[in-house]
């Protein structure tokens, strides 16, 4: 399978003149900058209210539709399950046929699948459309970073990634309200339904206004290299789900090892490719590699976390899940104030500084957490989100314009899936260990009760904190290894507007 290039300036597959690094399409002038990081934040928003309602609505959807906690459980694994396969693959193909064109073709099949998850009349339905929404967010997801630097120069993108964190936080308040309301005024199919003016809305514009920022080349498609990697990735992940539910097993072991062997097969494939769908070489450039491996170890620490506060506050303060949900609501929000600051100073700065910077303010965070216990006040719940709230509006604008600004311009889809990919590889550990650690305690069948807010469990609340508080200082370890990555980074420099060199001076 390939894909051409038709030469022509201006088209939708892109324009000679735009060839140059960092630079914009025909017109891409100040407002047409506006446009592409308004539509990039209206994806983000998208799928940060999704997400966010759905999970407050899962306790009155297990009701309604009759089904089992696990089912429940599994409307969020299954979506993070997809997202994380599909990174890699759907990046390389925004390289290949554009970045707008699959950017437009994830929201239609978002939206498409956000009805369905509506119309939905029972859990294995629900499940299966939540996979067709995740098709279409990683559509999504790893183009959006690469759009950005196809319109922005290095020395501007922080800013632009500083509006996305910005856009993510929003979004993710906005869930827990319209969740909230929804659930209380509403039937729980409008969750999925509100998607659909936003998506239509978004797909015009894109269709009309966007336009590719590079030159298309024919390329060949590495169907074995992606079945592969999705394979290996499958089954590793899914085993980390398994273990969520059923403990460590011979089953579990024996997916995570043939995934983790499936993997080695991908590398060895990869390396003698003549069309690679990861070219290692990336791996070679410092920055790039550490910002990368900072984005998987971030996302692992601190994932956890949240869910263990929710769970606890739930569990053994009596909350509802809106109730918990609305104490992390000014760590949001500060968060995405302080991203488009974080932004900008990693455009000034280099990502070093800031972004480890913003490591150690999350650490801080959970380390504030770690005082949490049935006869402490829930400001302290408070207190920590907003800390934590600084920490990720420094890390994530920082980080993800590190990794765009060192990966070659040809790749930056793939740098945009495979940051998608090890960041959702993260949660997807962090959710496991967030109930493995809460079974060691209570039983999984207990913990998903508690996670889903229809079961509380004062009578084991001491074995629990001490659970909850080892796991908080496992994750400030791993924040530490996170931290050092960041630092070691090396010294970073970005592209001006003109293609001239702009170093970071303090921190760079």
């Amino acid at each position: 399978m390939t894909s051409h290039d038709d030469g022509k300036p201006g088209g939708r597959n892109g324009d000679a003149a735009s060839g140059g690094y960092g630079n914009t399409p025909p017109g891409g002038d100040g407002r047409y900058k506006r446009i592409a990081l308004a539509v990039v934040l209206i994806g983000v928003m998208m799928t940060a209210i999704d997400t966010t309602a759905v999970i407050l609505g899962l306790p009155i959807m297990m009701k309604q539709l009759h089904s089992s906690l696990m089912d429940m459980v599994w409307v969020i694994m299954a979506y993070l399950l997809v997202l994380t396969i599909l990174g890699t693959q759907v990046g390389k193909l925004g390289d290949m046929y554009g970045r707008i064109t699959m950017y437009l073709w994830g929201f239609g099949i978002f939206t498409a699948g956000s009805v369905f998850c509506g119309l939905a009349v029972g859990a294995p339905e629900l499940i299966a459309f939540r996979v067709v929404q995740a098709v279409g967010g990683a559509l999504v997801f790893s183009n959006s970073g690469a759009i950005i630097a196809d319109t922005f120069p290095e020395n501007e993108r922080g800013r632009a990634y500083g509006f996305v964190a910005t856009g993510y936080s929003v979004g993710a308040v906005a869930g827990i309200l319209l969740g909230g309301l929804i659930v209380n005024f509403a039937s729980w199919n409008y969750i999925f339904f509100i998607n659909l003016p936003i998506g239509v809305a978004a797909m015009i514009i894109t269709h009309r206004v966007l336009r590719e920022g590079f030159i298309l080349t024919k390329r060949t498609l590495d169907i074995v290299g992606a079945l592969a990697l999705g394979l290996g990735l499958f089954l590793v992940l899914f085993g980390i789900t398994q273990v969520t539910s059923n403990g460590l097993g011979t089953e579990e072991a024996s997916e995570m090892g043939g995934g983790a062997a499936m993997l080695a097969v991908f590398v060895i494939w990869e390396r003698r490719s003549k069309a690679p769908l990861v070219s290692f070489s990336l791996f070679r450039h410092r920055i790039l590699t550490a910002s990368i491996l900072a984005a998987f170890l971030q996302p692992l620490a601190g994932f956890a976390v949240l869910f263990l506060v929710v769970m606890f506050l739930q569990g053994f303060r009596g909350m509802s899940p809106l109730e918990a949900s609305l104490l992390l609501v000014p760590g949001y929000l500060l968060g995405g104030i302080v991203g488009i600051f974080g932004g900008r100073l990693a455009d000034r700065y280099g990502a070093r500084l800031v972004a480890s910077l913003g490591i150690f303010f999350q650490s801080v965070g959970i380390f504030i957490y770690s005082y949490l216990s049935t006869d402490i006040s829930t400001m302290v719940v408070v207190i920590g989100s907003v800390v934590s709230g600084i920490g990720t509006g420094l890390f994530y604008p920082a980080n993800n314009s590190a990794v765009m600004a060192n990966a070659p311009r040809e790749a930056y889809g793939l740098a945009s899936g495979l940051l998608r990919t090890f960041a959702n590889l993260g949660m997807m550990s962090s959710f496991a260990i967030a109930f493995l650690v809460s079974s060691l305690a209570i039983s999984r069948k207990q913990s998903f009760a508690i996670f889903l807010g229809v079961g509380h469990l004062s009578s084991l609340a001491a074995p629990f904190e001490r659970g909850m508080h080892d796991a908080f200082y496992s994750s400030i370890a791993i924040m530490g290894a996170a931290l050092v990555l960041s630092m070691l980074r090396g010294r970073e420099e970005r592209r001006t507007g003109n293609g001239g060199r702009e170093t970071g001076g303090l921190g760079s």
